[in-house]
């Protein structure tokens, strides 16, 4: 079964378990590109970063990315054996143009939340780094939640 959630905490509750999204764009040529990255998520915004690159001039020619956060997969035991085809899964599907953050202080800011997503530690970073640094702001314009496979009242 498919179930939509609408319900932003459990949303939210989602996004938080992944330890990274994956990224889908469009190539130069315009052609689907993916890529794993790590991110924060705040009040409707995903964040993500890395290094300059390829990708920035993907997202500088095309800016609107499609964002995915997956967990679960776990297979379905019902009495007796394990099910392959089936699963149970939640993902969040976000759609968003992509702005770079580029004030010095900003980017800061962000880095400390992008590290709360992984660790309780206190980060620093060199200035060389965070000059270096790009952070990609998305601000979700679109976004679609659900859960698949059997409901726990099911099994």
């Amino acid at each position: 079964k498919t179930i939509t959630i609408t319900d932003p905490t459990q949303i939210e509750e989602i996004i938080r378990k992944c330890p990274y999204c994956i990224v889908g764009i469009t190539d130069l040529e315009g052609n689907p590109y993916v890529v794993p990255m790590n991110f924060a998520y705040q009040d409707g915004v995903n964040i993500a970063f890395g290094p300059e690159g390829s990708k920035v001039e993907m997202i500088t020619k095309h800016p609107q990315v499609c964002i995915t956060f997956c967990e679960g997969h776990e297979l379905v035991y019902m009495p007796g054996k394990w099910h392959a085809a089936k699963h149970e899964s939640r993902s969040v599907i976000c759609h968003g143009k992509v702005h770079f953050v580029e004030d010095m202080e900003e980017k800061r800011r962000v880095l400390d939340m992008l590290m709360k997503q992984y660790t309780e530690n206190e980060c620093k970073y060199a200035e060389p780094a965070v000059r270096n640094v790009k952070i990609w702001e998305v601000k979700v314009e679109k976004m679609s939640c659900r859960s698949f496979g059997l409901r726990p009242s099911e099994l």
